[in-house]
């Protein structure tokens, strides 16, 4: 026969599972203060911001062939760290032209000014917490540019519906202290086959696109990057050798800065900066980090 629980007794045992169930449950846990670190990165398993103690950046004047781009992430964020309203920004375009670094050399830039302003990273996957990550961050007392690398969406990945309403949707809006920045090679975030897929199968085929193409309007500031020409490509490597001050003539070095590229099938930052690090090695130089 069965034991019977009276009622206070049901009571203080359910309440002793739930505390249990709090204590397994991953709680928000964010520094004491958000004013000391220049950057900090969303580790969603433990729902923690994680101090950066040194953002690895080059100089603004490093990044050269994407000047238009420069100048256009670098007067929104400035405008947006002076405390005006200002655009979320979708950098979009061919890999390794120098997305991310232009947003983490733009950043670099506005604390040199006196703008104080923290970066904080979140990774792709993580995506789906990014309104509780804006919740959080709209009471403190600092403006915060949140930064997603290599944005994108694949074919039933429903996720982009949430950072469509945590960029511009809801009665409350964008908190006015965070501005949201996304790379991407898609400049509509998803594979076109996903959009013709929509066009295909939905009811209304048009208004179906128009859901999946609309995420790429809520940001109101597009910038493209594209491959680079030889002599933008030159002028990059002229510059890390100026920048590194590497012991070798630039006209010494130009035949296999040229080679190096046609092996690699494209002209880009990234291909120029791998060829430095190449050139470094051989020539027994350790470049810093920043």
């Amino acid at each position: 026969m069965s034991q019977q629980i009276d009622e206070p007794e049901k009571i203080a045992l359910l309440s002793r599972i739930a505390d249990a169930l709090d204590r397994l449950a991953p709680q928000e846990q964010f520094p004491d203060s958000l004013e000391q670190a220049e950057g900090y990165f969303w580790q969603a398993a433990s729902r923690q911001l994680q101090p950066i103690a040194a953002i690895q950046r080059l100089p603004l004047s490093c990044l050269c062939g994407i000047e238009q781009q420069k100048q256009l992430l670098l007067d929104n964020s400035r405008a947006f760290a002076r405390g005006r309203r200002a655009n979320n920004a979708l950098l979009w375009g061919a890999r390794g032209t120098g997305k991310s670094s232009l947003l983490k050399a733009v950043h670099g830039q506005l604390l040199s000014e006196g703008l104080d302003c923290a970066i904080i990273e979140i990774a792709r996957e993580d995506i789906s917490d990014l309104p509780l990550l804006m919740e959080h961050l709209s009471k403190a007392p600092r403006r915060f540019i949140i930064f997603c690398d290599d944005l994108a969406f694949e074919e039933a990945d429903s996720s982009y519906k949430s950072l469509k309403a945590a960029l511009e949707g809801g009665l409350a809006g964008r908190p006015d202290n965070i501005v949201f920045y996304a790379t991407s090679n898609r400049r509509h975030l998803m594979l076109r086959q996903m959009i013709e897929n929509e066009r295909g199968t939905a009811i209304n085929p048009s208004e179906a696109a128009e859901e999946k193409i609309s995420l790429s309007d809520r940001f109101g500031l597009w910038i493209g990057f594209h491959s680079v020409g030889q002599d933008s490509y030159l002028e990059m490597i002229e510059t890390y050798i100026t920048h590194y001050e590497l012991p070798v003539s630039f006209d010494d070095i130009r035949a296999e800065a040229l080679a190096w590229a046609m092996g690699r099938g494209n002209r880009s930052g990234r291909t120029a900066f791998h060829f430095i690090l190449d050139l470094a090695a051989r020539l027994d130089v350790d470049l810093p980090q920043s």
